[in-house]
This record gives structure tokens, sequence and C-alpha cells, in this order.
């Protein structure tokens, strides 16, 4: 089986999570070829249908999954069939105006399957068949590791506590203020990082590193840094966005902040801190299959169904 990402190539490299579900497809047997978009907004995606259409041609691609709606777009407009489309959060937290174009799409352009991420994602799309397929985490790559190790690694304060954002602070999104005004009001010696300019393959570091993950975001679908995290055994303190109060459900050290409250959020980060040792989270990551080979399973199960109705 051959299969096709179709995804944005601005950053001139496959996205972290566009090779992470790639190769753990490839890992079971999958043959995986990316077709990546250089091109900001709808006029950049649609310059690449006819490059698109000729390299599927060219290829022989059986199966062509497009992640983001835009990709999608660019793919349905190319022709090139069948198509799975996986909606990451932004496609489906924005205007309801853009919601119905991407509705439009999935019905006339036959879109095979449509992925989201989250069960709140699925009631936003508002799309009865669309399937809920969380990305998954490489086990293999985040997991438990020496604090003091990764602290030293990362050249951080051994006598501060260290509070992790795992976000781009620039992103109005992601709410860096609220989480500054949270950890303002503790009366620790702490220091904030964040996740700016991070390579993907040293963020384990930085979780294991830290003494609390700090999501403060005012959406998600379903936030790959929580799950990361929580393989890494890390304490999390998060808004109720997304997923997230089901992902972290029952593992002690994590906690979800129903209002946006500085002072909600600064007490829970005070409950997190005084966890001891790493909590189990990469128990809860298997239990829920969100490791990446069992997502791949369920990928490779849609693409089967996909073949064997074509």
């Amino acid at each position: 089986m051959k299969v096709l990402f179709v995804g944005s190539g601005n950053h001139g490299k496959i996205s972290p999570i566009l090779k992470s579900q790639g190769d753990s497809l490839a890992a079971a047997g999958v043959e995986v070829e990316y077709f990546l978009i250089k091109g900001k907004g709808l006029k950049g995606y649609l310059e690449h249908t006819s490059p698109l259409k000729k390299y599927v041609k060219e290829n022989r691609i059986d199966v062509i999954h497009a992640h983001y709606s835009m990709s999608a777009f660019a793919a349905s407009l190319a022709g090139v069939k069948p198509i799975v489309v996986s909606l990451m959060g932004s496609d489906v937290k924005a205007t309801e105006s853009y919601k119905l174009v991407i509705r439009f799409f999935a019905r006339f352009f036959h879109w095979r399957a449509i992925i989201v991420k989250s069960q709140d994602m699925y009631k936003d799309l508002r799309i009865k068949r669309a399937l809920i397929v969380p990305n998954g985490v490489n086990l293999d790559l985040f997991k438990p590791m020496d604090k003091a190790t990764c602290r030293h690694s990362l050249g951080w304060d051994a006598e501060k506590i260290h509070v992790l954002f795992p976000a781009n602070p620039f992103r109005p999104e992601k709410d860096f203020a609220l989480a500054q005004k949270s950890v303002g009001l503790l009366d620790k010696n702490l220091e904030i990082h964040v996740f700016e300019q991070v390579e993907h393959q040293k963020t384990p570091l930085y979780f294991n590193a830290a003494d609390v993950v700090l999501l403060t975001s005012k959406w998600e679908g379903s936030p790959n840094v929580v799950k990361e995290a929580l393989a890494c055994g890390c304490p999390i303190v998060s808004t109720d966005v997304g997923d997230v109060s089901e992902r972290i459900a029952g593992v002690e050290g994590c906690y979800v902040a129903h209002s946006r409250n500085p002072e909600k959020l600064a007490e829970l980060l005070n409950k997190a801190l005084n966890f001891e040792g790493r909590t189990k989270g990469n128990e809860k990551i298997v239990a829920d299959g969100l490791d990446n080979r069992q997502v791949a399973e369920k990928l490779i199960r849609i693409y089967s169904q996909i073949l064997k109705e074509k």
C-alpha cells in the first residue's frame, strides 16, 4: 500500500506531526511518500493542484492523506482520489463560513474519510461520518528520563523550580499572558520556559527537565504537547480545551482549570508542584490507544477499508 501525505512545506521540511505519523506507518509496512506545499493562503495551495495531479499519476499512489483543510482543498481540485482528510484543530475552530466550505468539499468531492482529533472537534464540525483519531505519541522518544540530567543538558538552574509553557508565546491563541499572570502569583523561585524555535527531537528534554507543564490555550484540537508531557510523566496544568480533560482523566498530578482565572491556575500549579515524582501518564497514553503504533493500526484499517470499497 502506497500512501501520499499532502501537507504544508512552508518551514522547509516535513512537520513533526506528519513525520511522526508517517514513520509509524512506514514501520508497520506502509509505503509513505510526501507532497509538500510551499505557498501562503488559498492561492498558494491552489498553485500546486497540477503538480499534485501529475505526481499522483506518475507514482501510482493508492491513498492520498491530506493534512489540514487547505491541503485537502488542493487535493480535491487536483482531482486525485481517494482522499482521506485529517483536520487538525485550527480548521474546525475557524469561522462558521469556513466550516461550511469544509462541509461542501467533504460532500461534493467525496472525501472518503474525515478524521478529527477530539470529540470537541467532532461536535464543532458537525459531519456525522467523521472519525475521531487523535495523533499518537512516539513512546521511544517521549519517555521518562532523569530530571537532573535533562536540566544539566539544557543549562537550567538546579536551584529553581521550572515551569514549561510548551508553545510559541507569540501565538495569541496560546495566551502566554495568562500563563505569566498565573506563574507570577506563586511565591516561589520560579523560571518559565517556552517552545520557541525548539527542535522537536529536543522537546523530551524540556518535558523531563520541567517540574510542571502549563498550557493556557484559548482553544485546541487534541494538543500533542499534552500527550507528550504525559508520556514523559510530567505533571500538567491546563485550561479546559480540546480533549485535555479526557487525556489527563485519572492521572494524579495533572489538573484541568475550568475557568480562565489566573488565581485558579496558580492554585492548581501549587498542587502539581507538590506532587511527588513522575505521573503515570505514560500508562494512560497506552491505555487510551495513543502509542504511535496503535494509531498507525487504526489508520491502516481506514485505508484498507477504502481500498476494499474501491
